[in-house]
């Protein structure tokens, strides 16, 4: 088999009749990847920057276009769209049964400063693709199907990653939202409450956003890889095993300063020079693990005064240290604290540290993983498992229930920046896997009734 299909076929493949997925028939189904592709773009206009840039941040005027735009889709699709209190958008495709909990799928729209068309709306404008394609051809869940637009899984207006998804895990606690917030001073909740979301109390708003393994059975997520490996192999799809999740970390280091001409050498604290042994220090630490899955980055640098003529007082850092070890990135944690201590008193600065968070890394579910692994076999497509390293929406879902993702190459393996970039025929393939792993989990309502 080549690692490719060719073009003319994948530019708009219409499945034949297929006759049967792990015994059951599949419709046949009507995929366009140029479609979805130019969705993505004209969603990419929705933009701070202009484009090929992206910058949409939370709750901002960009943010509530770019959500019109997804409901426009979804209601075009066939789907019937709903809200939550925090702003997670949901189109609905209802099952033969109601009482059975949904499939879903889905990502985030948001977006950091500069970055690009294809990070997480892949998986918003490819899941609504994937639905509307099965309700196109009759297809009718046993399950309902749903997809989820996230609110806010970049962390970008009030430092917090996946808010959306860790309300609906019930992974966020009212008492801390409330001590974020943005630069502006405005809490979430205020921002929420004025892009028309919201509640009496962030108690209720995170209440209102809750699912449960009751009413949520699987959940899938499409997304490009964000790194080289599927496009270096010349591999269409990544299966992916595990998430890593990052323990964030804040560390200040403090001295006392002084005029760069008058303070001798000897007698100095200098908060930035044991902020960069520190920084090396992380990179030791982790290479130390002797493992590809763990890495660290000390991303965010603050020193001030900031003047050439001034020696620093202060230095403040934060660190990401990921792994889809838990054990593994705790111990690395561990260490990287031990060390901060250790420079602060050789070179007599003193020392704050926070732990940001510490979320569990999530392994794949059985069931969404095998209805993809089928589906890629179905359809007759190179893959390979991989763990994904980056942070994403399923993390949190994988608490409520059994998750897995689907990945295809992005060029380069960039990401979070503006020449992100994906193919319209690696997008149809994606979305095919998707649509046809979620007919296989949600079931037939026509056909025999089959446990997740």
């Amino acid at each position: 088999m080549s690692s490719r299909m060719p073009v003319a076929a994948s530019v708009c493949i219409v499945l034949m009749t297929l006759q049967s997925m792990n015994g059951m028939t599949l419709p046949k189904l009507d995929i366009s990847g140029q479609l979805v592709f130019d969705q993505l773009l004209h969603l990419a206009t929705f933009s701070d920057d202009p484009n090929p840039a992206v910058t949409r941040i939370l709750f901002t005027d960009q943010d509530l276009n770019a959500r019109a735009y997804v409901k426009q889709l979804m209601t075009e699709a066939g789907l019937i769209v709903r809200e939550d209190t925090i702003g997670n958008v949901y189109g609905v495709l209802e099952g033969s049964d109601p009482t059975a909990p949904a499939v879903g799928t889905g990502s985030h729209c948001d977006a950091i400063p500069l970055a690009g068309a294809f990070d997480g709306t892949l998986g918003v404008i490819g899941g609504i693709a994937a639905l509307g394609a099965l309700r196109d051809v009759g297809f009718r869940p046993r399950a309902p199907l749903e997809v989820v637009m996230f609110t806010s899984e970049e962390p970008t207006r009030f430092g917090l990653s996946c808010s959306g998804s860790r309300a609906m895990a019930g992974a966020l606690e009212g008492d801390y939202l409330a001590t974020l917030r943005d630069v502006n001073g405005s809490s979430y909740l205020e921002a929420a409450r004025g892009a028309g979301y919201g509640a009496a109390s962030l108690d209720a708003m995170l209440a209102g956003a809750r699912r449960t393994r009751a009413d949520l059975g699987a959940f899938l997520e499409l997304h490009i890889e964000q790194g080289p490996a599927l496009e270096a192999e010349g591999l269409q799809v990544g299966l992916v095993t595990a998430i890593a999740a990052p323990a964030a970390l804040a560390v200040r280091f403090s001295g006392d300063g002084g005029h760069a001409g008058a303070h001798l050498m000897h007698l100095r604290n200098d908060a930035s020079l044991a902020a960069a042994e520190f920084a090396l220090a992380v990179e030791r630490i982790v290479l130390a693990t002797g493992s590809e899955d763990t890495v660290g980055t000390v991303g965010r640098w603050e020193v001030s005064p900031n003047a050439v003529n001034s020696v620093p007082r202060e230095a403040a850092l934060e660190v990401d240290v990921r792994d889809v070890d838990a054990d593994r990135r705790d111990g690395v944690v561990a260490e990287v604290l031990a060390e901060a201590a250790r420079i602060a008193e050789a070179r007599r600065v003193r020392l704050e540290t926070r732990v940001i968070s510490q979320d569990p890394p999530a392994a794949s579910g059985e069931a969404p993983l095998a209805a993809l692994a089928a589906a890629v076999e179905h359809l007759g497509l190179t893959s390979r498992r991989m763990v994904s390293r980056a942070y994403h929406d399923s993390l949190f879902m994988a608490q409520i229930a059994p998750t897995a993702m689907v990945f295809i190459p992005c060029r380069h393996g960039y990401s979070h920046r503006p020449d992100e970039y994906a193919s319209p025929e690696d997008i149809e393939r994606g979305v095919h896997v998707l649509a046809l792993a979620l007919a296989q989990l949600a079931g037939d309502a026509g056909a025999e009734h089959v446990e997740l």
